[in-house]
């Protein structure tokens, strides 16, 4: 949860986020869309301490984050952050971050789920090399094997921060419902560009110049949000950001 949470950089005039109070509940997907630079992916970071907060308080399972272990933060959370990032090494050295003692079973199950079969038709399959960054793979290819990797982890909590940028509508779409089965009991946080990739959501954090400009569901906010409106007619004539 966000406590009235506001942040600044250091070397800022002015707040990057400002007064935000929300939500994310087990079992349900929280979605945070908004413009560039509205401020969205540092929500995710505010979250894993990556930065700590100006004000107000940031509390996972309750506890204020700056008051736990950075190991037991981490141990709560999974987060596939915006540039998908894999560690030389084999396919099966990235997932096992996820689980040290993953069999391979477990591994091909959350590859399924993350849409990621093409790792099966590999001639090495789970033991083909990785390059430092994953930059023998296509964006699209990255993107899934960062998910699984964050999948194979049984988490309180999932960030996926514009985790889905890279990959088309159909495989979108199929990843989500996957997602739903993998993800049950936890909470979710999507950070989106894409009105596509929220649309389900159970409630849709829209972010303007750092606040929040509405909270609800796709069909609230296309009803009375009109920051959100606005997002939805760019896209909708194809003018995606």
């Amino acid at each position: 949860s966000f406590e009235n949470v506001s942040y600044r950089f250091a070397d800022a005039d002015e707040d990057t986020l400002s007064g935000l109070a929300f939500s994310c509940r087990r079992g349900e997907t929280t979605a945070v869309i908004g413009g560039t630079g509205s401020g969205k992916s540092t929500i995710g970071r505010l979250m894993m301490r990556f930065y700590d907060v100006s004000q107000g308080t940031v509390r996972i399972c309750g506890r204020d984050v700056r008051e736990m272990r950075q190991q037991d933060l981490r141990d709560r959370v999974s987060y596939v952050p915006q540039k998908a990032w894999l560690f030389s090494g084999t396919i099966a050295d990235n997932l096992k971050y996820g689980k040290p003692d993953a069999s391979e079973e477990e591994m091909l199950h959350a590859l399924s789920a993350a849409q990621a079969d093409f790792v099966t038709e590999l001639p090495e399959g789970l033991f083909s090399h990785t390059a430092q960054g994953g930059t023998n793979f296509s964006g699209g290819q990255k993107q899934r094997l960062a998910i699984a990797r964050a999948l194979m982890k049984k988490a309180d909590l999932y960030i996926f921060d514009d985790s889905f940028s890279a990959l088309d509508f159909k495989t979108d779409s199929a990843l989500r419902k996957a997602l739903k089965e993998e993800t049950k009991g936890a909470a979710v946080l999507i950070i989106a560009q894409r009105i596509n990739t929220i649309l389900n959501a159970d409630q849709i954090v829209v972010l303007n110049e750092g606040k929040i400009a509405g909270i609800g569901t796709h069909r609230e906010l296309m009803e009375r949000c009109s920051v959100y409106q606005e997002i939805a007619k760019s896209q909708m004539r194809g003018g995606e950001e």
